[in-house]
């Protein structure tokens, strides 16, 4: 009996752990062509730092720009931007989804 117990307990920890924020990294995908068409990451950062977010790390994943950092309002995010338009398609915060653009 315990180790059917300790079993379905593991296998809801696993299930658990792949619904966190980790599992969101890579879920974005951008066909934005070359990266000579892009903006840079410092033009985002300088965007965001505009609109009041503290920015900690932006990198490229998945043909996205993915940015940790902080919003106006506060919270630790995961975001993904558009690397041509900068426009935001994805932002999570610690296995809740704040914002989805439609279509990403």
């Amino acid at each position: 009996m315990r180790i059917i117990t300790f079993a379905v307990l593991a296998a809801a920890g696993i299930a658990a752990i792949s619904a966190t924020p980790a599992a969101a990294t890579g879920a974005i995908k951008c066909q934005a062509g070359p990266q000579s068409g892009w903006k840079t990451k410092e033009a985002l950062t300088a965007m965001l730092v505009k609109e009041g977010w503290t920015v900690r790390k932006a990198k490229v994943d998945g043909g996205c720009y993915e940015v940790y950092g902080t919003t106006p309002q506060g919270e630790r995010v995961e975001a993904y931007f558009h690397p041509v338009s900068l426009d935001k398609l994805y932002v999570a915060r610690r296995g809740e989804v704040l914002f989805r653009k439609a279509g990403y």
